[in-house]
């Protein structure tokens, strides 16, 4: 279980990401763990639907497109490892799925895959949807930046490989 603070300054217990039927591509990255738990197209996608109201597996489906025997995989495999919550509806016909805390802990990594198709995806001029805040405004460029709010980018940061590193500090990508 994973500790973190709620809105009135409490700690709650949350449940670890599960990932014992998982073979990592690379057991000591945190990127290439992340790609193996949520990286294939379809696994994403859910997740943004997720983010955008979609609950009983006819939204999924509807919103992406995708093969029911593939959704059916993706939904097992997301509640399965953590990412998503499953649950009846009310009225007790149907399967309902929200993010857990770690599936809405992804919102910067879609909102990063979002603002790089932006930059890159589209040719000028090209239709495309943008995320915009409470206001309508569209969300500024995420950027990353170092322990003092200066930009870092890939020529100013370095991987360091630490034993038994605690989670959440901080200590880079």
């Amino acid at each position: 279980m994973v500790s973190i603070s709620n809105s009135s300054g409490g700690v709650v217990a949350q449940p670890d990401i599960r990932t014992e039927d998982v073979t990592w591509t690379d057991p000591a990255c945190p990127v290439a763990r992340t790609v193996d738990l949520v990286g294939d197209r379809w696994s994403l996608l859910i997740v943004r639907d997720a983010m955008d109201g979609a609950r009983a597996f006819t939204d999924f489906q509807q919103r992406t497109g995708i093969a029911r025997n593939i959704l059916t995989d993706r939904l097992r495999r997301l509640t399965e490892r953590g990412i998503l919550h499953r649950e009846t509806a009310p009225s007790g016909k149907r399967q309902v799925y929200t993010l857990t805390a770690a599936g809405r802990d992804l919102f910067t990594v879609v909102v990063a895959l979002r603002q790089w198709g932006e930059r890159h995806a589209f040719t000028e001029g090209e239709d495309h949807s943008v995320l915009v805040d409470h206001r309508g405004h569209q969300l500024p460029e995420l950027r990353p930046t170092d322990s003092r709010g200066e930009p870092v980018d890939p020529d100013t940061t370095t991987v360091r490989k630490e034993r038994g590193h605690r989670r959440g500090n901080g200590d880079g990508p």
